[in-house]
């Protein structure tokens, strides 16, 4: 099974500059993994110790956002767009 991930452009030092990888798993917690192993370094920016994503980054699948879906459990399939977006705040 193959997931598209976008990865915003601070991150993109892990993926040698690429925009968009390919990688697998079956919900978002072992996409994460899925990104570490192809991508050493990127999950400690990902999430914090206790493994759950950074409140900082939002990441949606196919334009949904996990939050409101199962959060990290939320699951993938063959051809799902994975988004990992920075948080933005104004004033």
């Amino acid at each position: 099974m193959t997931v598209k991930v976008l990865i915003p452009t601070p991150l993109q030092k892990f993926t040698n500059n690429q925009a968009t990888i390919e990688c697998g798993g079956a919900n978002i917690s072992e996409l994460i993994e899925s990104l570490e192993t192809h991508c050493p370094g990127i999950k400690k920016n990902l999430c914090d110790e206790q493994g759950t994503p950074r409140r900082f980054l939002n990441f949606y699948v196919n334009s949904e956002d996990i939050r409101f879906l199962e959060g990290t459990e939320t699951a993938l399939k063959d051809g799902d767009e994975v988004s990992i977006v920075p948080a933005v705040a104004g004033g």
